[in-house]
């Protein structure tokens, strides 16, 4: 088995460019590179698993997550790295729990009350704002997107909201983090108008199958993981 590698080999193992090696290297995301005596890079298995366990990250984290667990790992920081990775994983936990919930909240039929807020069909846009814990601006943007409808209070002009509208903005608050699980929120929006609950159905179905796929890519992303870091501190051992 090579223990040394050039990056032209590393970039075709992995389908990507030798400047994305590079990128990573200048982004402090793997052990420092060393150089034949001509003065060119060559990487050690150690480099091709730091690489691999990038690449997995990227698929089933955010970059930004993915560049500071490689980040903490290079830099010694192993514990702080998998901490970093449990909230993750935390994360996507109360993600699915906030899709199913939205789900037996749309699927009841008694809405008179919410976490604890009693439902009227004459809620104002602060009222609104305050269940669903969102500005007001957001509700306003959403409104002019077309994605919900308010009506005017004919004694002062201002927005009031229905239970049904406020079901829609509910709806909108609490995947607006995961809305690109849902194929199409307008069409989302369009069945609950029409109370076409099991088309609405499918779609939350689709977005948990979206969810339980990035969840098992995060896991995959943890063993590869898991044998860089086990990888480092076998060659830190042997270099001691």
């Amino acid at each position: 088995m090579n223990s040394i590698f050039t990056p032209k080999q590393i970039a075709e193992q992995l389908n990507i460019s030798t400047t994305t090696l590079r990128r990573y290297e200048e982004l402090d995301l793997i052990p420092d590179v060393p150089r034949t005596i001509s003065n060119r890079r060559y990487y050690t298995p150690t480099h091709v698993q730091a690489f691999a366990t990038i690449r997995a990250l990227i698929k089933g984290y955010d970059i930004p997550v993915a560049y500071e667990v490689m980040k903490k790992i290079k830099h010694g920081d192993i514990v702080e790295a998998i901490w970093l990775i449990n909230q993750q994983l935390h994360d996507i936990h109360m993600e699915k729990q906030r899709v199913e919930s939205i789900l037996g909240m749309i699927q009841q039929t008694d809405f008179s009350k919410y976490k604890n807020n009693k439902i009227t069909d004459a809620m104002t846009i602060g009222e609104v704002a305050k269940i669903c814990g969102v500005n007001s601006s957001a509700i306003r943007h959403w409104e002019k997107e077309g994605l919900i409808r308010s009506e005017r209070n004919i004694q002062n002009g201002y927005r009031i909201f229905t239970s049904h509208e406020l079901r829609k903005i509910i709806v909108i608050s609490s995947l607006r983090k995961t809305v690109y699980f849902i194929e199409n929120m307008k069409q989302l929006l369009d069945d609950l108008d029409t109370r076409n609950l099991e088309s609405v159905k499918i779609s939350f179905q689709r977005a948990l199958k979206k969810l339980n796929d990035q969840l098992t890519k995060q896991y995959e992303a943890i063993a590869t993981m898991m044998k860089y870091i086990q990888m480092k501190h076998q060659k830190s051992i042997h270099n001691q």
